[in-house]
């Protein structure tokens, strides 16, 4: 008995001219101010990672005025203008608040523009906002030791310092993620308003 004919192979189904819709992206979390105020401090690499090319103006503004309040609050100007006349100080508070969110948006529109000097690629408003946060989230210990110890107390010495030192840290790991520079590049875009903030509100004589 002779053997059956082998089958024919399977023909491939027929083209057709409707195709699956790609796939979209799953959509990114949204980064609320609390969770990025809090995360620069436990978990900062993570936080600057899933903040990449997103800006924080809301939480940039908040640290802001929160910073600016506890300055003018301690120094003792404005207490004894508040004993003599509280329009006045009041208004001078609303000068305060005023000049940090100014100086704050000078401070990250130089690091944007030296990043972009230097061969950075990354956008203003993610640099300037995200560096207004973490410059004041960095402070706020700070600025709170040194409302109810002396300016040259050891320990204010110290927590200025080592805040300091921290948000240098987070300054270059941020223009390095947005920019995409070296290291050394991105050390260099935050250096001049990094120290000139040293100077001028942590080690000199504003408080």
């Amino acid at each position: 008995m002779s053997a059956p004919p082998p089958s024919p192979p399977p023909q491939p189904p027929p083209p057709t001219l409707v195709q699956p819709a790609p796939r979209k992206p799953a959509p990114r979390r949204r980064l609320w101010w609390h969770r990025l105020i809090f995360g620069l401090w436990y978990r900062p690499v993570e936080v600057l990672d899933e903040a990449r090319d997103r800006s924080a103006w809301s939480a940039a503004v908040l640290l802001s005025l929160i910073s600016g309040g506890i300055g003018v609050l301690s120094v003792d100007a404005f207490h004894t203008q508040w004993a003599v006349d509280h329009a006045a100080a009041l208004k001078l508070l609303g000068l305060g608040e005023a000049g940090v969110l100014a100086a704050s948006l000078a401070l990250g529109s130089v690091a944007h523009a030296i990043a972009r000097t230097l061969g950075g690629i990354g956008r203003f408003a993610p640099t300037a906002s995200l560096f207004i946060v973490l410059f004041w989230v960095t402070d706020l210990p700070r600025m709170a030791i040194a409302a109810w110890l002396p300016t040259d107390a050891t320990f204010v010495q110290a927590a200025t310092w080592t805040t300091w030192g921290f948000g240098y840290v987070l300054a270059v790991l941020l223009i390095r993620g947005q920019h995409h520079l070296s290291t050394w590049k991105s050390a260099a875009a935050v250096s001049v308003q990094m120290l000139t903030a040293l100077a001028l509100l942590r080690l000199g004589p504003v408080r």
